[in-house]
């Protein structure tokens, strides 16, 4: 059942919606944790908006998820390439 709930990200608060317990847990705690990198670069760049915080924040988020689907392509074509092995170990065997 969906649930109603707010987060507060950057002392800005946004009702949100949460389809599941879990989508609400994982909401909240990526919330924790843009939050957590939002006061990162604003004790850091004191000077920039709370606009570009935010831009820098969800740069650098982006950068970090292509780059964990890219190691996990590569890890599902080694694991893919392991199988193979493995299989035709198992062919010869037979």
């Amino acid at each position: 059942m969906a649930q109603n709930i707010k987060l507060k990200i950057a002392g800005i608060e946004y009702p949100m919606v949460a389809a599941t317990p879990e989508m609400e847990e994982a909401m909240r705690l990526a919330a924790d944790e843009i939050n957590r990198k939002y006061n990162t670069y604003d004790a850091k760049y004191p000077d920039k908006t709370p606009l570009d915080k935010l831009i820098i924040v969800t740069l650098n988020e982006t950068v970090n998820r292509i780059a964990c689907q890219k190691k996990m392509q590569q890890l599902g074509t080694e694991a893919k390439g392991l199988q193979d092995d493995l299989d035709a170990y198992l062919e010869k065997l037979k």
